[in-house]
């Protein structure tokens, strides 16, 4: 997680992109609709808290994947949306129905600031592929077709585990994995400092706040192969990111940091 990462109040805040898939044999799926940013209509939505507003005019929605139901993915999909599920894969969560299946072993320190929350000892595989991969099925079952797998750079933070990048990348290639058997495509969350290892295996990037924090040039590589980048800023004005990033081709948007419906969004290029 980096440092600037907001959250809401009941977890870490998601943030992922992606629209439809495109099933191509051989191919990772790709989410067909972001595939050109600069070509939006509309732009993108990112809801963890509250009663999803599906009306919001936003062709892409992350939500969350445990406290959204089928129906509302079932309306936004009807609406013409595409639904991303948020899954928090790289820190347990207490409140969870399922946090009783991770052994005390695998559970580091807290997430500063976000109660309830523990890093997770991301080199048990064994433990924690089934997990992850059942949480993935429900996505599936749930009528989701991406999925946005969050604190995904645990190697960078005080975890309580001596964990390295290589750890990190088997990781999260393995999130790729399991997302690319069930035809889900995934966004890489943040981790920028990989991404030039893991951009051939992840189908678009979420960001968050990298004009605040002068990190967006870390991104070019997604756009660079014409994969979509989801960019929110929590603390600057639109006025203040939308001239810097609308040139990258980001869907960009600004959130407040609970994550609740209002979302202001960058206009769409010319």
């Amino acid at each position: 997680m980096s440092a600037h990462v907001a959250r809401n109040a009941g977890g870490r805040c998601a943030a992922v992109v992606a629209c439809c898939l495109l099933a191509v044999a051989g191919c990772t799926p790709t989410p067909e609709d972001v595939t050109t940013p600069a070509a939006q209509a509309r732009g993108w939505q990112y809801q963890l808290q509250g009663r999803v507003d599906t009306s919001v005019d936003a062709v892409t929605f992350i939500v969350d994947g445990f406290d959204v139901d089928a129906a509302t993915v079932a309306d936004l999909r009807d609406r013409g949306r595409t639904a991303i599920c948020y899954v928090n894969a790289g820190a347990l969560e207490d409140w969870r129905p399922d946090a009783d299946r991770y052994p005390d072993e695998i559970v580091g320190d807290p997430l500063d600031d976000w109660q309830g929350e523990r890093w997770l000892d991301i080199r048990a595989t064994d433990v924690l592929r089934p997990i992850l991969a059942e949480r993935f099925d429900t996505c599936v079952g749930k009528g989701f077709t991406g999925v946005e797998t969050d604190n995904v750079d645990g190697y960078s933070q005080d975890s309580g585990f001596d964990l390295t990048g290589d750890d990190q990348l088997r990781f999260n290639r393995m999130l790729a994995e399991l997302a690319h058997e069930r035809s889900l495509t995934i966004g890489l969350k943040n981790d920028l400092d990989q991404i030039d290892d893991l951009v051939d295996e992840f189908d678009f990037a979420v960001n968050e706040s990298c004009v605040q924090y002068r990190e967006c040039a870390a991104l070019a590589p997604f756009t660079a192969q014409g994969k979509p980048v989801l960019h929110v800023e929590y603390e600057l004005s639109t006025d203040a990111f939308c001239p810097v990033t609308a040139p990258l081709g980001f869907r960009s948007i600004r959130k407040p940091v609970a994550l609740t419906a209002p979302v202001e969004q960058c206009p769409a290029p010319v």
